[in-house]
């Protein structure tokens, strides 16, 4: 099939790369899981966040970010404090372990990377990069749910 025959919108094509870089991110190679790698980039990137931002960032359910973080707790990956201005919040904080492991694994996710996206030149990458940013910015911007999508 040529590729003028492909007709895919980008969030299917998204998603099917999504799958090639699931398939290759295995924790023998990554050492930690590609959700553990995920979470760990975020909190390098909003170091000492609280465990809602962290839930709203990374797109999943509270009651799931909970469990990974038990999870990266347990591993000794991350730290939670009460938030001394609010008891009632967690702030979470990557510890030099969670560091180490998180650059080990970006380290190993360079190679998928590269396989995923080769056809790309780096300008390209480049721009993907921003674009997927820019996209994920604007997307959690939006506070309501649209209407075209049903809530489960």
């Amino acid at each position: 099939m040529s590729d003028a025959a492909i007709t895919s919108g980008p969030i299917v094509l998204l998603t099917r790369l999504a799958r090639l870089v699931h398939r290759a991110s295995t924790p023998e190679l990554l050492g930690i899981s590609l959700k553990d790698l995920g979470a760990l980039a975020f909190l390098r990137d909003h170091a000492r966040t609280t465990q809602q931002a962290l839930a709203e960032g990374l797109c999943v359910d509270a009651n799931y970010c909970v469990l990974m973080l038990n999870d990266l707790e347990t591993a000794g990956l991350i730290e939670r404090r009460r938030d001394p201005a609010d008891r009632r919040r967690h702030l979470v904080a990557m510890t030099e372990a969670g560091r180490i492991a998180l650059e080990h694994a970006e380290h190993a996710q360079e190679s998928i990377e590269d396989e995923v996206l080769a056809g790309l030149d780096p300008a390209e990458r480049d721009a993907l990069t921003g674009l997927l940013r820019q996209a994920l910015d604007g997307a959690g911007r939006r506070t309501t749910t649209p209407e075209h999508v049903s809530r489960p």
